[in-house]
């Protein structure tokens, strides 16, 4: 039998397989432990990201003993149904967080500043899906498919990447570890999800408004995002980007170590209720084929490959909506440079790109037993 060397799949199963049985050892063993004491709390519980984080928790079958919910006065003493039980939403208060072990929060930055000293000092791991804590050099920025080496080095704070920068550096990261890539230019088509479920709400009701007849008032958006699109809504800097497109450069520079990585971005609102899409042009130190970039990527945890060329079938938001992977497809060659591959991607921004995320972190604290209390009880 004649065996034919193939540089790309020597480099695929030493690198990309080392994720993928890394991600299948934190699945089994979160799996297996049997009778675990972990309490858990998420802060923010009634909001698009909250809701994600409970369906996910019970889907996972996460191991707990103790779930608490904490959201805003308003919404406290509401009901949520959880694992076949009823448990009541508290008002987050000082002492909500003793005996907790790792807290889930996604309720805005401004509440994560203010409650994290005091979730740390209590003893609890916080995961933190807001901006705060992000490109703080003393808090892990971690995706668990591409450095969850990171989380090593926890104090009590992880923080979870933006949702656009989850969905790239998981398309791109497997590319990168085999063929390092110099420059990064990324048009991001962001649903009205990145910005809670009352943005979806508006979406929904400017619609109906639109089609009749009527001119829609909106609140949650600075513009009608109904039958229109425009630029980020985040604040411009002195050199005209947006603070979503800062977020993309400086988090995935962080994720992948590489403070030199090039990258300019481009982030626009699309009347989109969920899932959000990329448009990722990619300049390599070396030429790769739009072969071996699809090769790699079939094998990519995290990654699904969808494209069609005969139908004109790529990713599509209504496809990516509810799903974990991040769909990739119309890998080709960039015709403007011979380093360059263009790609196309939609991942669901409320999913892989916020909750999951954040319980994919938690199953690697506990893998690792990295959890605040696990390591007090090793001692």
């Amino acid at each position: 039998m004649d065996f034919h060397y193939n540089p790309i799949k020597v480099a695929l199963y030493i690198g990309n397989f080392q994720l993928i049985l890394l991600m299948e050892v934190i699945q089994k063993e979160n799996r297996n432990l049997p009778d675990s004491s972990l309490r858990v709390a998420i802060l923010g519980a009634t909001g698009a990201v909250g809701s994600e984080l409970l369906e996910l928790l019970e889907s996972r079958q996460f191991p707990l003993s103790h779930l608490k919910l904490l959201a805003s006065p308003r919404s406290a003493g509401q009901v949520i149904q959880f694992q076949g039980q009823s448990i009541e939403i508290e008002a987050v208060e000082p002492d909500s967080f003793k005996n907790i072990d790792i807290v889930l929060s996604s309720a805005g930055g401004g509440i994560s500043r203010q409650w994290a000293s005091t979730i740390v000092s209590s003893g609890a791991t916080l995961i933190d899906n807001s901006s705060a804590f992000r490109m703080d050099s003393n808090v892990p920025l971690i995706v668990p498919e591409i450095n969850p080496q990171a989380i090593l080095n926890h104090s009590g704070i992880i923080a979870n990447p933006n949702c656009t920068t989850i969905l790239m550096g998981l398309a791109i990261y497997p590319l990168h570890r085999i063929n390092p890539i110099e420059r990064l230019i990324v048009a991001t088509y962001q649903s009205a999800s990145g910005a809670g479920a009352r943005a979806m709400e508006e979406l929904k009701l400017q619609s109906i408004e639109i089609l009749a007849g009527r001119s829609p008032s909106p609140e949650i958006f600075p513009y009608p995002l109904a039958f229109n699109l425009f630029t980020h809504n985040s604040s411009l800097n002195e050199v005209g980007y947006c603070e979503e497109e800062m977020k993309m450069l400086n988090e995935t520079r962080k994720i992948f170590d590489d403070p030199t990585l090039r990258i300019s971005a481009t982030c626009v609102r699309v009347p989109i209720l969920r899932a959000h899409s990329e448009s990722v042009n990619i300049e390599f130190k070396a030429p790769m084929s739009v072969e071996q970039a699809t090769e790699i990527l079939n094998s990519a945890p995290g990654v699904k490959v969808v494209q069609d060329w005969k139908r004109n079938y790529f990713p599509m938001p209504i496809d990516a909506s509810g799903k974990d992977e991040v769909l990739v497809g119309r890998i080709r060659q960039d015709l403007s440079h011979p380093l360059a591959l263009e790609l196309w991607l939609c991942g669901d921004q409320i999913r892989k790109g916020a909750a999951l995320n954040a319980v994919q972190i938690a199953e690697l604290l506990i893998s690792k037993n990295c959890v605040k209390s696990q390591i007090a009880k090793t001692f």
